[in-house]
Formats: structure tokens, sequence, C-alpha cells
């Protein structure tokens, strides 16, 4: 989903509170999707894996999700929201959206509240997706499969006033995503926009306490339930403790230890939810071919677009947008995604996509904006409606990653591709690129040079 056509917010009335919501998607099937304790329904299209999570639910439903209140975009309030209030706000959005019945779809401290909202509101809730639940955060000797202790008191700690907005949540739920300074930067500034300190250590509390065993055995509507195996935040058992209470769930086991669904390997989560909802499970293969991909985004977007505010930054995003969008062109390729401050563009071949990328490294700077880029050449799975996947994808992002500012960076790939053309590299040495197996050797273009004018 483009920049431009990122969902608009609107809002909903829930008594006296306006709740944030957003509606997306031409699916068949109709899903809310339920933020657990933090949330901006704005600022998730920032990180392109969450967006990437949204498209797809989007592919195959229409989805509506919400910042609860006292989160994100809706209204503030005095105390933490009760499970009765929550429960409002799931009403509130579903009737602005005109949804008489919806899959529900919520991880973690959610689940406990959808599971409540089932039992009460049958007739609202086709099927119930949570993930990570349980039916009692805090572990006690009459129920012993809550969240860890320690993780409790970690989360504690990391609501604190001096430490809160520094990112320190995303150590706990995924150690191995708080190591990318692109997601953790993005994080940082999630964590601010979603609540103030004061307001998340009380949410933290409040959730604590509640406890929803007594109502389980009420939940009629079909009912799958999710864990990732090696996920570290509860005790063991309580995911499949939680399903047992409910007549009709299903229970499955995935791989991974992440606790966010659309960190770590999401296309696991987002398969079971998917033949869930449709009853059909979705083909891994897709049109295979080879091609090459151009991974771009802006060099310290998060400093820009505090700088700028949030009108001036979507305006700045938009023209920048609109300049690859017209360069990709220019150059025989397409862009095929762009979230937050990056974009993929894809090309028939490796020469035409680096001169794409130094002409756009080029223009940004004109514009004042330094960008980095990465190209590598490869098998690319193309799954329909603009969703790009395969090896070459994630090496080609690895690649932008370990690019600096206003350099264009290659593997050894596309520099080996462009042999006789007019492009020129230098070695930048081996480099681990992330989830990649063996170093690999990159190459930067040499900018003081002629880029040959390929444009079509």
């Amino acid at each position: 989903m483009s920049a431009s056509t990122v969902p608009e917010t609107r809002f909903a009335r829930a008594g006296s509170v306006d709740i944030a919501y957003q509606s997306f998607g031409s699916g068949d099937a109709a899903l809310v999707w339920v933020p657990g304790w933090i949330s901006h329904v704005e600022a998730m299209w920032d990180l392109p894996e969450f967006a990437r999570f949204l498209e797809r639910l989007a592919s195959f439903s229409r989805v509506v999700t919400f910042d609860k209140r006292g989160t994100g975009m809706s209204d503030r309030i005095q105390n933490p929201p009760t499970l009765e209030e929550r429960m409002d706000d799931v009403r509130a959005v579903m009737d602005a959206a005109e949804l008489e019945r919806a899959v529900l779809f919520g991880w973690t401290d959610a689940g406990a509240m959808l599971a409540l909202f089932a039992g009460t509101y049958p007739d609202r809730v086709e099927a119930l997706i949570v993930g990570e639940p349980t039916v009692k955060q805090a572990a006690e000797d009459d129920h012993p499969w809550g969240i860890r202790p320690e993780f409790l008191s970690a989360t504690v700690e990391a609501t604190a006033h001096e430490v809160w907005g520094s990112g320190s949540m995303l150590a706990l739920i995924d150690p191995s995503a708080a190591q990318d300074a692109h997601l953790a930067a993005w994080w940082r500034r999630y964590e601010r926009l979603s609540s103030t300190p004061n307001a998340v250590a009380t949410m933290v509390g409040m959730v604590g306490s509640a406890d929803v065993r007594p109502f389980l055995a009420s939940v009629q509507a079909p009912t799958l339930v999710l864990h990732r195996r090696e996920a570290q935040i509860l005790m063991p058992g309580a995911s499949q403790f939680f399903a047992d209470q409910i007549a009709h769930a299903e229970y499955r086991e995935l791989p991974g230890d992440a606790l966010a669904p659309y960190l770590g390997d999401q296309d696991s989560v987002l398969t079971e939810v998917e033949e869930f909802v449709t009853g059909r499970r979705p083909s891994p293969q897709g049109d295979r071919y080879l091609a090459t991909v151009v991974f771009t985004d802006i060099v310290d977007s998060t400093k820009h677009a505090e700088r700028l505010g949030d009108a001036a930054w979507r305006d700045t995003l938009l023209s920048h947008y609109s300049m690859l969008e017209q360069q990709a062109a220019r150059y025989g390729g397409r862009i095929v995604d762009t979230t937050g401050d990056g974009a993929l563009a894809v090309f028939d071949g490796p020469t035409r996509a680096v001169s794409y990328a130094r002409a756009a490294v080029e223009l940004a700077h004109g514009l004042g904006q330094q960008i980095r880029a990465g190209v590598h050449t490869g098998e690319v799975v193309d799954r329909g409606s603009g969703d790009l996947a395969g090896m070459a994808v994630h090496i080609g992002a690895r690649v932008s990653s370990a690019a600096l500012a206003d350099e264009v960076l290659v593997s050894s790939t596309v520099r080996d591709l462009t042999v006789g053309s007019d492009l020129t590299f230098t070695e930048r040495g081996p480099h681990d690129l992330k989830g990649v197996p063996g170093p690999w050797v990159l190459y930067a273009l040499v900018t003081a040079q002629h880029v040959p004018d390929l444009a079509t």
C-alpha cells in the first residue's frame, strides 16, 4: 500500500469517548484487528513489517482496526479502560464501519477481552482468533499459567517515566528485532505516540488483575488460538489452557519467539488466519521470476518527522514517493511497495535498477534528503496485489540496511551482471546479512561517474 493510499483515520463515538479507527481491504470476510495494550493507527503503517501484515489481512478480508480509548489517536482518559469499556470500543467501531458481524482477531492482552466480548455479544462474532492469550495475566497458586513473573517485572521497569519512549519494551517483545536500528527507531516513536508513561503503567496494572476464567465456557464462536513455541512471555501451557476452556477452539503452535505477530515469521501466523477465515489454505507458491529489486529509505527519517511535524512530514513523503515512481517508470521499473520512509522497486535488469537507484539518490539529495539504496538480483515470488516475496527480496532489504547515506550498495550478483556497462563499483568488504547464510561481499556504486541514461 503506497503512502498515498494509507487508510484515512475516522472517529467512532463510544459513549462520550471518540475512538480513532481505520477501514481498508475488500475481501468477502469482515475482520476486526483489535490492538493490544498500546497502538497508533497511523504510526503502525510506518513500519514495513507492520504494513505488510495489515495488507495481507486486507487481501482476503475487509479489515477494521482502531486505537482503544486512552491510546494512540483516541481520546485520553483519566483511568485505564475496563474490559467492559474496551468492549464498548469494539462495538462502536463495528457500528461506525457498518459491520453487523465480524471475525475478531487480537494478540496477548486483547485475547481475554475478546473472549468476554464473544460470550457477551455472540450475535456480533463470526469467529474468534487470539494469539498468546491468557485467562489471567498474573500467575497464582490456583492458576500457574499466566505471564512469567520476570516478564511482568521487566514490563513495569520498561514503563517507568524515565524509560518509556526509549524502546525498552522492544527488547522484551522481540530481542532480535531490538538489534535492527531502523525497527528500533520506529518502536521508540511508536511508544511515545501510543501512550504516556502514566497511562501505560496504569494499564499494565489493570491488565494484570483481569481474570476471565468464569466466562470462557460461554464462548460459542469458532475459535483459533495461536502460540509461538519459543515465545518466553507466558508460562508453559498458558495458551493451551485458554483453548481448553472454549468448546469450539482449535489450538495451533507455530515456530518463532517474537511476541508481536507482525514481527518474526508473520507468514506462518497469516497462513493460519487466512485459512481459518476463508476456509482455504493459501498456496505458498506464486508467480516466480528473475528480477532486480531496489530498496530505498530516507536516512534519519524519525528526526525529520519530529522536526517537520506530522502534516508537513506526510506531504514530504508524498512528494518523495511521487519522485520515486517517476524515476522507476523512467528506467523501466515499477514501485511495488511504499511504507513508512521506505520503498521497494522491481526491474527486469540490474543495470536499469542501479541507474534508477543512483538517480533517486541524486534527486533526493537535491531536495535536501539523504537516502540509501540496496540492489540485488534473484528469484522473486509475486503473490499478487503487489506482495513480492522470496529470498531475493529479503537479501535486497538487508543490503539496503547496510548502505550509508547517499550510497547505492549492491550485491556481488548485481556487480557481476553489470560487467560491460558504464557502472563502476568499489568493494565494501564482507557483510553478515541477518537471516541470510554466510558472509556477503557488497559493492558501492562509484558516484563520481556518468550514470548511463537507460530511460525507456
